[in-house]
């Protein structure tokens, strides 16, 4: 059990910083007229949006193999959630 909470808050840390990371690109985005930097940035959200994923589908395999209610796992579902649904720069940012 403590390997899992150890992994578990290893991801929570690794989704926070790259929800801090989506936050700073969503702003630059925003703020620059630079058509290569706007590329770069686009290209890096895409990477770290499919990291959270990746992430996200960890977090529920975790969450089903733990029996209790109240965890990290579970934590850490919510959390990747709402980053993912946060960044969906996709349909709202990237194509105004």
């Amino acid at each position: 059990m403590k390997e899992s909470q150890s992994l578990t808050n290893n991801l929570l840390r690794e989704v926070d910083v790259l929800s801090n990371r989506l936050r700073n690109i969503k702003h630059s985005f925003k703020t620059t007229e630079n058509k290569a930097l706007k590329e770069r940035l686009f290209s890096e959200n895409k990477t770290i949006y499919e990291r959270v994923h990746e992430i996200y589908k960890i977090a529920e395999l975790l969450n089903k193999n733990n029996i209790e209610k109240i965890n990290f796992s579970n934590l850490l579902v919510e959390i990747t959630k709402r980053t993912l649904n946060e960044n969906k720069f996709e349909n709202s940012l990237f194509f105004l």
